[in-house]
C-alpha cells in the first residue's frame, strides 16, 4: 500500500534552491508527455528536470532523451508521482536549513490517463506549483468544478479567489499558427459579421478503432464522459474560442469593451450513436472469431489488427505510436533482438483475448485489447456525433451577434485528425483545413488564399505546431510570474485562457452529452447556473 499523500506543507512553496533555469516535472512518459517534453526542450528556455512514470523502459528512455546523459540524479526519476510529492515535501523541509539541498521544480506537466488527472491536481495543489494538465481535465463536470474550487477556493461570498499559480489545459488547437491566423481573420471581420460555423474532426478509420474501440477510451462512464470529451473536447473549445471567448486587450480597443466579455450560448443540442463497431456489422465469414490473429477473414478486413499494427507499421520499421502503445517495450526488443523478435512479440500481444463468459467485466474493462475484433469489443462510445450550438443576438457588433455552430466528429474517414471547416459571414466565407485558409469575398467574387505560417518540419505532427505553441506560452507565463508579474496578468497575456474558461469549455461538452442522451435541447444559462449552485452547495458541505 502506498503512503498517504501529504495535504499540508510547512515549507515555503518557492523553496527551489536555485533560481534558474525554469525546471519542470513530467508525470507520464507516454505520447503526450514526450510531446510536451520535446516542445519544452526545443522551443523554450525551460528544461525537463524530473520524470514520474511506472513503466521502467518508458521512464529510462524519457530520462535519456530529455533529462540525464548517463544516469539520473537525486530528484529526477520516480516510478510514481506520489513518491515525487513525498520527496518534494521532504526536500522543501530540508531546504529551510540546508542551502545545498537538491533543486525542485517550478511547474508540472500532467500527462497521465484521463481518470487520474483530478487526484493528481488535488495532490499538487498544496505545493502551489504551476500546472499544465493534458485534456480532458476530468471525466465528470462535478470533478471539473471540484478542481476549479480546489485551485481557486471561493471566499465567504462564494467568489473564486484570484489565481496563485499558472494553470493551463491541453487545448492545443488554440496555439497553432494556423488557428491563430484564423481567429485573427474573424476578429478583423474578413467576412463581416459571423453567421455560422461548421467544424469537423475526421478521426480516421483505424485511429478510432485503435483508441476508441480497442484502447483506453472505448468506454463511457456513468459520469458522462465519452468520445466527445476524450477525443474532441478541444474541438468544442476551439469553436468557443472563435465564437464565444472574449478578445484579449491586444485584439480589440476601448470602443469594443463589451466584446471583451464572453458571449455565452443560448442553447446546445447533440445527436450521435455507435453506428459501426458492433456485432451486427461483423462480417459473416468471421464466424465466432473474436480475435484478429485467429480470424479466418483477417486478411480481408480493413480493421485487422495484424494489418494495422504489423503490416502498416512494424514491417516498415515504424516502432513509435501506435505500435509502442500495443507493446511499450517494442523499441528495446527491436533494437536488441531484431525485427523478427519484435514481430513475434507484437503478434503475441495481439493474440491476447478474453471470453466474456469466464472473464469478469471489470477485468476486461481494466486494460486495452488491441487484437480484439472491433465487432466483438466492449466499446460503447459514439463513432458519429454532431453538436449544435446557438447564440442569441445581444446587439453588439461584431462579436456578440446571433450565430450558430455545428461540430461533427466522425470515425470512418481517410484523413486522421486533420480538421476542416467553413465560417459563413455577412460579406463572405472562409474555408479551412489543417493546412490552408481561403477567404471568398461576396463583393469581388474573388478567393484569397491566406499565407498561413507553417510550423517547422519536426513540428508537423504536433497538432500543426499547437503542442509547441501551448508549451511555449505556458513556460513564458511561468517565467513572467517568476520574474514578478502577477499571475492573473501572466495567465491572460500568455496562456490566454483562465481556469474558469477551461472548466466552462468542458461544461459545454457535458451539456452536449446530456442533450444527446436525453434527446433534448439544453438551455445554457439556466443549465449552467443550476450546475454552479449545486457545486457550490456540495463544496460547502
Amino acid at each position: 500500500m502506498k503512503e498517504p499523500i501529504p495535504t499540508s506543507i510547512n515549507a515555503p512553496a518557492n523553496s527551489l534552491s536555485s533560481p534558474e533555469p525554469l525546471r519542470f516535472l513530467v508525470i507520464g512518459a507516454g505520447s503526450r508527455g514526450n510531446a510536451y517534453a520535446r516542445a519544452v526542450t526545443t522551443a523554450t528556455a525551460g528544461k525537463i528536470h524530473s520524470i514520474a512514470e511506472p513503466h521502467i523502459s518508458k521512464r529510462r528512455a524519457f530520462g535519456k532523451n530529455y533529462i540525464w546523459a548517463e544516469s539520473a540524479s537525486e530528484g529526477q526519476e520516480f516510478s510514481d508521482w506520489r513518491d515525487w510529492i513525498k520527496w518534494e515535501v521532504e526536500r522543501r523541509e530540508r531546504a529551510q536549513h540546508d542551502p545545498h539541498t537538491a533543486v525542485g521544480v517550478h511547474g508540472v506537466f500532467i500527462c497521465t490517463l484521463d481518470e487520474t488527472h483530478v487526484e493528481i491536481v488535488r495532490a499538487l495543489a498544496p505545493l502551489r506549483l504551476h500546472i499544465l494538465c493534458e485534456k480532458p481535465l476530468a471525466l465528470s463536470l462535478d470533478d471539473c468544478l471540484s478542481v476549479y474550487r480546489t485551485l481557486q477556493p471561493p471566499d465567504e461570498l462564494g467568489m473564486p479567489a484570484p489565481p496563485t499559480n499558472i494553470f493551463s489545459i491541453g487545448h492545443v488547437l488554440r496555439y497553432s499558427p494556423h488557428n491563430i491566423q484564423l481567429r485573427k481573420l474573424l476578429a478583423d471581420r474578413a467576412i463581416g459579421d459571423i453567421v455560422s460555423l461548421e467544424h469537423c474532426e475526421p478521426v480516421g478509420w483505424w485511429h478510432f478503432s485503435h483508441s476508441y474501440v480497442r484502447g483506453n477510451w472505448r468506454r463511457a462512464t456513468a459520469a458522462g464522459d465519452g468520445s466527445l470529451l476524450t477525443k474532441s473536447c478541444h474541438d468544442i473549445d476551439f469553436i468557443l474560442w472563435l465564437l464565444c471567448s472574449p478578445l484579449s486587450p491586444d485584439e480589440t480597443d476601448s470602443s469594443q469593451a463589451q466584446a471583451c466579455k464572453p458571449h455565452f450560448p443560448r442553447s446546445i443540442s447533440s445527436v450521435g450513436t455507435m453506428t459501426q463497431f458492433r456485432r451486427a456489422r461483423k462480417p459473416a465469414g468471421a464466424g465466432d472469431a473474436t480475435n484478429c490473429v485467429s480470424c479466418p477473414v483477417e486478411r480481408n478486413c480493413s480493421y485487422s489488427a495484424v494489418r494495422i499494427y504489423n503490416d502498416r507499421h512494424l514491417v516498415t520499421g515504424h516502432i513509435a505510436w501506435p505500435v509502442d502503445i500495443v507493446c511499450p517495450d517494442i523499441e528495446d526488443v527491436f533494437r536488441s533482438r531484431g525485427s523478427e523478435a519484435a514481430e513475434s512479440l507484437l503478434l503475441s500481444r495481439l493474440g491476447e483475448d478474453y471470453d466474456k463468459k469466464t472473464v469478469a467485466d471489470e477485468s476486461i474493462a481494466s486494460r486495452p485489447w488491441y487484437g480484439r475484433c472491433v465487432y466483438e469489443a466492449d466499446n460503447d462510445v459514439c463513432d458519429d456525433q454532431v453538436v449544435t450550438i446557438a447564440w442569441d443576438d445581444e446587439g453588439v457588433a461584431p462579436h456578440r451577434l446571433a450565430k450558430t455552430a455545428s461540430f461533427h466528429m466522425i470515425a470512418p474517414t481517410e484523413k486522421q485528425c486533420e480538421r476542416r471547416g467553413r465560417v459563413y459571414g455577412t460579406t463572405g466565407e472562409i474555408a479551412y483545413d489543417s493546412h490552408t485558409i481561403s477567404v471568398y469575398d461576396f463583393a469581388t467574387a474573388k478567393t484569397e488564399i491566406i499565407n498561413v505560417p507553417k510550423p517547422p518540419p519536426d513540428q508537423k505532427e504536433s497538432h500543426g505546431g499547437g503542442d509547441y505553441g501551448l508549451a511555449r506560452q505556458f513556460v513564458s507565463a511561468v517565467e513572467a510570474v517568476e520574474d514578478g508579474l502577477d499571475v492573473e496578468t501572466a495567465q491572460t497575456r500568455f496562456v490566454g485562457c483562465s481556469l474558469e474558461e477551461a472548466v466552462r469549455s468542458h461544461a459545454v461538452v457535458f451539456a452536449a452529452e446530456e442533450a444527446r442522451r436525453d434527446e433534448r435541447v439544453i438551455k445554457w444559462e439556466s443549465w449552467w447556473d443550476e450546475k454552479l449552485k449545486a457545486s457550490a452547495a456540495a463544496f460547502k458541505t
